[in-house]
């Protein structure tokens, strides 16, 4: 091994963030490995690393005492003190057994050290990096595509797509620019695995964040998100500043904002509502673009009954009930939805001196919004 050795592991500790002691401590350990395995030694060694000229010896350590056993791990009074006449019993003296020809040996040794180490380090640099970015979207490459994953590159790692977590109206080949949502970052044995989803509720969060400013800035918050991904989406949303219209933000100018949204989710509806903490309101919005008459709370059963116009009570449900469905994901509150007329028959409504909803509300310009968005 030639003094270019402390060069190299300086140039290493920049580059890769690898401390030489590290390094050296490592190289140090398998070099006794090395020692040991080559030239059939059981002794105990210590192996001087000397980096200034980068040379290496390799010393056995051994007891003294007043009668050997094992050569190879003691030594006798008389010997040591022929050493050195200051040695007494329980000392250990050091004696060079350096082979001829250890120098080839160690250079190979210690480049495969460096090699592993420095693999070891960058898999830790990605892991904490992406680590930090979980929760987090990023653009990817697709690259290669199997029965189980989908492998996206995200620059320094590949990424695995699950078959459960792709939009079942998107078709994907090799090449083709996706955004992803990172779930789940793990550290295995062959390196950091990163997990990402095209299905999660989040990834429709962090893209309002991208396309919407004041989303990004605090001014409107995006207080739950209902998804069922590739066909419809409902997201709440809400300002304590009086002077922004929430909903409005989302949509954007002529819906841009909310169109950009739907063309990366690929025809992906979008419903933007306002957030209320009153129930009887939220619910009533969730449930749009459908109108509302009244909504009955039941507070400890979190569950609420629902009356909306005869000719609304299919667009209230909606497909396969997948209005109410995700209107009930969006709010938390189970709901059950009945046409006016039967709620008159059953005598829930109307509630005497009770009126919720009119026609004088500002659910026309609620429907504006749906009908940009749609």
């Amino acid at each position: 091994m030639s003094s270019e050795l402390l060069d190299a592991l300086t140039l290493l500790e920049k580059e890769k963030g690898i401390s030489s002691d590290v390094l050296i401590e490592a190289i140090e350990a398998a070099l006794i490995s090395a020692y040991k395995r080559n030239f059939n030694q059981a002794q105990n060694v210590r192996v001087d690393l000397n980096l200034a000229n980068g040379s290496m010896r390799v010393f056995a350590r051994k007891d003294v005492v007043d009668e050997v056993y094992d050569s190879r791990l003691e030594i006798s009074v008389e010997e040591a003190r022929s050493i050195n006449p200051n040695y007494g019993v329980n000392d250990v003296v050091e004696i060079e057994v350096t082979p001829r020809d250890f120098g080839r040996i160690a250079a190979q040794t210690a480049k495969q050290v460096v090699t592993q180490r420095v693999r070891e380090a960058e898999r830790g640099v990605i892991y904490s990096e992406f680590m930090d970015r979980e929760d987090d979207i990023m653009t990817g490459i697709v690259q290669r595509i199997d029965s189980k994953f989908i492998y996206v590159s995200l620059g320094k790692i590949e990424a695995l797509l699950p078959a459960n977590e792709q939009m079942p109206n998107e078709k994907y080949k090799p090449h083709d620019r996706i955004k992803v949502y990172i779930t789940k970052v793990e550290k295995t044995t062959k390196g950091p695995q990163i997990f990402v989803s095209r299905t999660h509720p989040g990834l429709l969060k962090r893209l309002f964040e991208i396309e919407v400013p004041e989303i990004y800035d605090g001014t409107v918050e995006i207080k739950s998100v209902a998804r069922e991904a590739g066909d419809r989406s409902k997201i709440s949303v809400h300002s304590d500043n009086d002077e922004v219209d929430p909903v409005g933000s989302c949509v954007g100018p002529k819906g841009q904002r909310v169109q950009a949204v739907v063309n990366e989710l690929k025809g992906e509806k979008v419903d933007i509502v306002r957030w209320s903490e009153d129930p009887v309101v939220f619910v009533a919005n969730a449930l749009s673009p459908s109108k509302v008459l009244d909504v009955m709370v039941n507070e400890n059963e979190k569950a609420t009954t629902v009356v909306v116009p005869d000719y609304q009570l299919s667009l209230a449900i909606g497909k396969r009930g997948q209005n109410a469905r995700l209107a009930a994901k969006l709010t938390g509150w189970k709901i059950d939805i009945k046409s006016q007329s039967e709620a008159e028959e059953s005598g829930i409504y109307p509630r005497e001196g009770i009126s919720f909803f009119d026609d004088e509300t500002d659910d026309d310009t609620f429907d504006l919004h749906i009908e940009e968005i749609e």
